[in-house]
């Protein structure tokens, strides 16, 4: 099991970014939550198996049809990451 930490940039607040993401990393059955920073990005940190981790990458790399995803910054992640997914 991985844990990373994504940074999204681009049109990804006020789109249902964060509740789609949380959709999506549930049906991968991946830990971890979804939050929306005073900048405008959003922060996901996931954990799981390193497959699900890449398809959920390649997720948010377009995220939900009213977003506009401009980058997507992956890192690994070593803090706690919650039970089940959250958003916040």
């Amino acid at each position: 099991m991985a844990a990373v930490r994504f940074l999204v940039s681009g049109k990804v607040q006020g789109v249902f970014f964060r509740a789609s993401t949380r959709e999506r990393a549930l049906d991968l059955r991946l830990s971890g939550r979804a939050t929306n920073l005073p900048d405008g990005r959003v922060e996901v940190i996931a954990a799981g198996p390193v497959d699900a981790l890449d398809t959920l990458e390649a997720w948010l790399r377009h995220g939900p049809p009213s977003a506009r995803v401009d980058s997507v910054e992956r890192g690994d992640w070593q803090g706690a990451v919650n039970e089940g997914f959250v958003t916040g």
